[in-house]
């Protein structure tokens, strides 16, 4: 067997418990008697806060507490969420206005939070929030992504949060005034609300001595941080706890002002407090994500060749800084700025524009879905406009197979890549040789037909170092606690196959212990593609330190050197002996010889490098021209993550990250009118993605093992998303140029598509 695992597409094990029923969801879990916690909120964008008179509400039946900003400070609760900030261009900072957990002075957002209702019953909570008296004086509030318009933060000027940039501008200037042909296109990237399935919800107890926080996130390590500076606890008075989480896809990952005052409200009563929010809470205050323009540039010299790249961005943040908004559009979009072409000379500048708007955030992918997608479609039109065939100008400019290890002009250093063995194997598995009739089938039927290709690569993020601590229990079992968390991913499943495949212990005898922060020292949690790669390796660290642990041990046992023991992956056998012990068979024996120091293993290792997965999708639709419907007919993804250690597992994070990709594409809009509110905060109002919406996903993989692991891995969680948005987009303007549309901007629902088609025929006329 190979380090990396025996790849087989074993079934996930959670399933089970989770559609069954048994699945322990924060909701599930509060503790008997908890009191319930309701946020009264702005409901307006921005105003100047005149009063909020609070007495009556806590006179209301039921009712146990009022929590406003000053109770906090009243308290000794710092009520305040830090951030990361962006590098300005001049070398100072970015704009670093302070988030307070409940609103001070001033609200910035409709759905900012105010104060917050604790009672016996949920119901008791919302009847006297109904009481609070909130006046303000209306302040004009600013919605568009663009510099100027009422200052949001004093800190701001121009509400510009940051203007950071990378590359050589003189060098890029000087490559376009020599270029022979140069393409420009602004590319939209429409705003989305994340919807996860089970929306954020957290529970928070006190003791008198230490406080338990469970919540429904991506890790527990931050919140911890955030909890214990905030309530000015030591960091071991509190525990953070992950139970079974129903998606995530970043939004989860960062602190939210429930983080701070709902310990903050348990604390003080001394009691359980719970607090979970209902879809449109959820649609009004979740980070959100996307929401940029860039205004994107290609040079290319006589042979096509690209000589250099220039984008320009401007990435609406919301109303304040969230925990990574000002790096994803700026750093993150960066690190596969270049995709998979060879560009060496760029100049790539972003501005971060603060809005009366929620938050915006990680979302599937953070960063790298937005530069692919801009650079994929400047490629298509690049193709359209310079008279080539688009796949063909894509192989003319893939960095070379003998070019790796390769320094991007962002500075990344991608391992190893074989993009036109994987561009070679998409185009048969999509039968691109087949569409010229089935696009003649579409036009016989009164359609539209186009194809569209991405070529995408992304950068794994996170921290490269994981811990894991591997124990052998009195009952033969073993378990495995890892420092990342599962949001359905299945890494119940993954961490407990690849210990089984390593040791050979049976899979079913492993149990995987995740989001506990007294029982796991330290962890990166889940986000950026990390958890199945660095986890592993840490693992693989692991098993290597046991399996030297148990050899001497068996060497003593037997009287015989170490080197005379060895370990195949599912038995130790002993030269000269028909001794064959199994791991847990010599675990049992050191247990009887008193040797506990071999029955525990931590390890923390850090992956030596960070892996590039690849791959191509290509997307077919169909146009109605009567109505602007797009049906998304075909779909093929050939990706190249590596080495897999449940292919089942990968496919199915494909399809997920399609089906959001799709989404965005088709159907989804975060919608805000020129007073700041959300016109999209019900389901009847934002469109979601349905099982009628997308066709089967033909997927296969062309793997390249990574040469950053020892297991060849390359991350696979956020891949879908980060090809499916470009290739559905181009395949939509490929069906509409030949009707004189020359841009498409997302999402393409019938409305829209319907208005390009008929504007085109009105200016052909």
């Amino acid at each position: 067997m190979e380090k990396f695992g025996k790849a087989q597409a074993v079934r996930r094990v959670e399933d089970v418990r989770l559609l069954t029923g048994a699945g322990r969801y924060v909701d599930d879990i509060a503790p008997r008697g908890a009191l319930h916690a309701f946020v009264f909120r702005s409901p307006v964008a921005h105003a100047r806060i005149v009063e909020l008179e609070v007495e009556e509400a806590r006179a209301a039946p039921g009712v146990q507490l009022v929590l406003t900003l000053e109770d906090l400070l009243v308290d000794g609760v710092d009520p305040h969420i830090s951030a990361t900030v962006a590098t300005n261009r001049d070398g100072s900072k970015g704009a670093q206005p302070r988030r307070p957990a409940l609103a001070r002075d001033r609200v910035r957002y409709v759905g900012e939070a105010l104060a917050v209702v604790v009672a016996d019953t949920l119901a008791q909570a919302r009847d006297a929030a109904d009481l609070i008296l909130f006046d303000s004086d209306d302040l004009e509030p600013h919605v568009e992504a663009a510099p100027g318009g009422p200052a949001i933060h004093d800190e701001a000027r121009d509400n510009v949060a940051f203007d950071w940039a990378m590359g050589d501008e003189a060098a890029t200037t000087l490559a376009f005034e020599a270029a022979a042909h140069t393409v420009r296109l602004e590319v939209p990237d429409n705003r989305v609300i994340v919807n996860a399935m089970e929306p954020r919800g957290c529970f928070a107890e006190w003791d008198g001595e230490r406080l338990h926080f469970c919540v429904n996130g991506q890790g527990v390590w931050g919140d911890k941080t955030l909890i214990a500076k905030s309530l000015g606890l030591d960091a071991e008075q509190v525990r953070v706890t992950n139970p079974d989480v129903g998606g995530g896809f970043g939004m989860k990952g960062a602190p939210y002002p429930e983080h701070i005052f709902i310990p903050a409200a348990a604390r003080r009563l001394g009691r359980p407090v719970r607090w979970m929010s209902d879809r449109t809470e959820a649609m009004l205050t979740d980070n959100q994500g996307r929401d940029l323009v860039s205004t994107c540039e290609l040079a290319f010299n006589t042979d096509l060749r690209i000589t250099a790249y220039r984008v320009d961005t401007l990435s609406n943040l919301g109303a304040y800084n969230s925990q990574f908004g000002q790096l994803i559009q700026s750093v993150l979009f960066a690190k596969v700025l270049t995709g998979p072409y060879d560009i060496r000379t760029t100049w790539h500048r972003v501005r971060g524009i603060y809005t009366n708007t929620v938050c915006v955030d990680a979302y599937r992918g953070a960063g790298r879905p937005e530069a692919i997608y801009a650079l994929e479609r400047l490629m298509d039109r690049a193709a359209r406009e310079l008279g080539v065939d688009p796949w063909e100008l894509r192989r003319r400019n893939f960095i070379a197979r003998d070019a790796f290890p390769y320094r991007s002009a962002s500075g990344e250093l991608y391992d190893v890549g074989d993009f036109h063995r994987v561009l070679d194997r998409v185009e048969r598995e999509a039968d691109r040789a087949g569409f010229a009739a089935r696009r003649e089938a579409s036009h016989r039927a009164g359609r539209l037909r186009g194809m569209g290709l991405c070529y995408y690569i992304e950068s794994i993020l996170g921290s490269p170092e994981e811990d894991v601590r591997v124990v052998f229990n009195e009952d033969g079992s073993a378990t495995i606690y890892v420092g990342t968390q599962s949001n359905g991913q299945g890494h119940e499943t993954v961490f407990a196959q690849f210990l089984s495949d390593q040791t050979g212990i049976p899979a079913e005898r492993i149990q995987v212990v995740q989001g506990d922060s007294d029982l796991v020292a330290k962890g990166g949690g889940t986000g950026g593609s990390r958890s199945v790669t660095v986890q592993n390796n840490v693992t693989l660290a692991a098993v290597e330190t046991m399996v030297s642990g148990f050899r001497d041990f068996l060497a003593s046992e037997h009287d015989a050197a170490p080197d005379a023991v060895r370990f195949d992956d599912e038995r130790f056998r002993i030269a000269g002996s028909n001794v064959t012990p199994t791991m847990l068979e010599v675990a049992a024996l050191a247990r009887e010889r008193g040797r506990e120091d071999l029955l525990t293993i931590y390890q923390r290792a850090t992956l030596p490098g960070r892996s590039y997965p690849n791959g191509a999708h290509v997307a077919e639709v169909e146009v109605d021209p009567e109505t602007g419907h797009v049906a998304l007919v075909r779909y093929t993804v050939t990706d190249d993550f590596g080495n897999l250690i449940n292919p089942m597992l990968a496919e199915g994070q494909v399809h997920g990250g399609v089906a959001q990709g799709v989404g965005q594409a088709l159907a989804e809009f975060a919608t805000y009118d020129e007073s700041g509110q959300l016109l999209t905060a019900t389901f009847m109002d934002y469109a979601m993605p349905r099982a009628e919406d997308l066709p089967m996903i033909a997927f296969t993989t062309e793997p390249v093992p990574s040469t950053a692991n020892p297991m060849g891995m390359k991350g696979c969680g956020e891949a879908g998303t980060v090809g499916a948005i470009a290739a559905v987009a181009n395949a939509v303007q490929d069906a509409l140029w030949d009707r004189g549309v020359r841009r498409v901007d997302m999402p393409f629902t019938p409305h829209r598509v319907w208005r390009m088609l008929t504007d085109a025929a009105t200016a052909a006329e």
